[in-house]
């Protein structure tokens, strides 16, 4: 996260009652979490060696559930590209973009199978959860389509965002800020610190 919880849960006076962290790598927010009292957390991680980092971090705790799975538009399964050159953190669903001129040093060798599903066909109590935290390399807008029924529920989003084609085929910022309007949402803020291609951004529900 380019934008620390700390500073956005100060800067907009956030009540964050529960996170749906979709990306989530090996578990590297948890610790914000858990310092901010978040006791309700869902953390989605489909590449395997990721996944196994992910489970040593978070406790047995019935609120904190994790998933080895993608998230998107469809159910089965797909081919991620991977990498390990940057821990893969660069790992997607999309075939890299710009991602290759950007950073010549990250090379995606590997494919992998991973489960895909929709968010909607999760079962878990929605009304725990006021907050997504999305960083899928691309593919967040295919999550957000297989998601219509919980972002019913969402009032926080923050999400990784592009202004060209990182990967191919993926939204670009406008696209994500036209979809996510549709359920109320607003761009509040964003950050390209480290480039001018990508950033995160920051979404709030209209009261």
């Amino acid at each position: 996260m380019l934008m620390d919880i700390d500073s956005i849960i100060r800067e907009f006076d956030l009540n964050i009652k529960g996170v749906i962290h979709v990306g989530a790598h090996r578990g590297g927010e948890y610790g914000e979490y858990s310092h901010h009292g978040i006791q309700n957390m869902l953390f989605f991680e489909p590449v395997a060696s990721n996944y196994r980092r992910l489970l040593k971090v978070l406790p047995k705790d019935e609120n904190i559930r994790s998933f080895r799975l993608a998230l998107g538009n469809t159910t089965g399964k797909q081919k991620m590209y991977i990498e390990k050159v940057n821990s893969g953190q660069s790992c997607s669903l999309l075939e890299p973009g710009t991602h290759l001129k950007l950073y010549p040093s990250i090379k995606f060798r590997g494919r992998e199978t991973v489960r895909v599903d929709k968010l909607d066909n999760i079962q878990f109590d929605r009304s725990k959860f006021n907050m997504i935290n999305i960083d899928v390399q691309g593919y967040e807008l295919e999550v957000f389509k297989g998601a219509a029924g919980t972002l019913e529920h969402i009032e926080i989003i923050y999400s990784e965002i592009n202004t060209e084609e990182v990967y191919k085929g993926c939204p670009l910022v406008g696209d994500l800020d036209a979809y996510l309007s549709s359920y109320g949402f607003i761009r509040v803020k964003e950050d390209f610190t480290f480039s001018t291609a990508w950033g995160d951004a920051l979404y709030l529900k209209r009261k």
